[in-house]
């Protein structure tokens, strides 16, 4: 999910990420007497080779998919993207997951900061990053299922493990979205764990989130989570026990959710509901899936699928900031923000759970 080449000057980036970083690391632009850090974690990969050899002309790709009995999936990649690099080494190489897609899909890769040339099925034209940019892809991986008309059949926004990843296959593939959304699919089998979610002493224990919405400046975050969660584990045990990551996380008002709960919750804009119909609104299919609200109780941000620390704090950091007001486009925040570490000084590491700046 990192972007490593746009050009974002440092006086851009200073404006940007100056709030957060006075808080926790010392600003000093536009240099520093400190040694540059190191940036660790890019991994490149490649398309899978029995992807489609596509055009990249929409229409004739869904028409050729369709007659064949199988649907495209778009996949927006970008270079020495470490998520990337695991769908493509964990899931496209999997025996069972790698037949499955060539059964039922063809595959059409996207460089999201690519310049050739796509023709949309509706038959207009775009460069790759255009075209990305005007489906609004804010991470890497993202997978875009059509189907035999070249509508969305189902999004993922980032990676998901394999055996989140064959849910969502499974779905598409037995065209599920004409009788139930994805959220409704995967709340089904996430609703029927049972046990204890982890806790933390961030978490505030309130029902009512219209009154924590924009409380003391704050933004609201909502944590949905489930029992028996393995990845919901990993962000406990390996992302928010980092203390860079909490002095983040506590400058927010945080409520955990179970999306399988019958509690009845007010949300941010005062709709009273069970939490798991809340979640089935918001299209909530992974676990832990974090949603981010301003102080008006609006959605600015959400991540909604696997993510290490490096980018789980970075997306606190640019909601925190408001940068989304300026800066629409998270992955270029996302550059500029590692670039303004390593210049003071620290290690920027995308593909691992230690933070190098305290």
């Amino acid at each position: 999910m990192n972007r490593l080449s746009p050009n974002v000057s440092i006086p851009v980036a200073c404006r940007l990420l100056g709030l957060v970083f006075a808080l926790w690391l010392p600003l000093q632009c536009p240099a520093t007497s400190e040694p540059p850090g190191k940036f660790l974690g890019a991994i490149p990969s490649e398309k899978p080779k029995w992807f489609k050899e596509s055009f990249l002309e929409f229409e004739a790709d869904v028409a050729e998919a369709a007659a064949a009995g199988r649907r495209v999936m778009l996949y927006f990649h970008q270079d020495s993207c470490p998520y990337c690099a695991r769908l493509v080494e964990e899931n496209f190489t999997d025996p069972e997951l790698k037949a499955y897609i060539m059964k039922h899909f063809d595959g059409i890769s996207l460089n999201m900061w690519g310049d050739r040339e796509v023709v949309s099925v509706a038959g207009k034209s775009f460069t790759e990053k255009t075209f990305a940019a005007a489906l609004k892809v804010q991470y890497t991986p993202t997978l875009v299922f059509l189907d035999e008309r070249g509508k969305v059949a189902l999004r993922l926004n980032g990676y998901y493990p394999p055996q989140d990843f064959r849910a969502a296959l499974d779905y598409v593939a037995q065209k599920r979205e004409q009788k139930q959304t994805f959220a409704q699919f995967r709340l089904e089998q996430l609703a029927s764990r049972r046990g204890a979610l982890i806790d933390e002493d961030f978490y505030i224990d309130e029902t009512d989130l219209s009154r924590l919405a924009g409380r003391s400046g704050k933004p609201l975050v909502v944590y949905f989570e489930s029992p028996n969660c393995a990845e919901c584990e990993t962000t406990h045990r390996r992302i928010l026990s980092d203390r860079a990551t909490r002095k983040l996380v506590q400058q927010a008002n945080n409520v955990q959710l179970d999306v399988g709960s019958d509690e009845s919750i007010v949300t941010p804009t005062g709709e009273q509901i069970t939490a798991r119909l809340w979640a089935q609104e918001l299209g909530i299919s992974y676990t832990p899936s974090l949603v981010f609200f301003d102080a008006g109780g609006q959605e600015v941000m959400r991540i909604g699928a696997f993510l290490k620390t490096f980018h789980f704090q970075s997306v606190y950091a640019y909601v925190l900031e408001k940068a989304y007001l300026e800066q629409p486009s998270f992955q270029r925040y996302i550059s500029a923000r590692a670039d303004h570490i390593r210049e003071s000084g620290f290690d920027t590491d995308i593909w691992g759970y230690e933070s190098f700046h305290e």
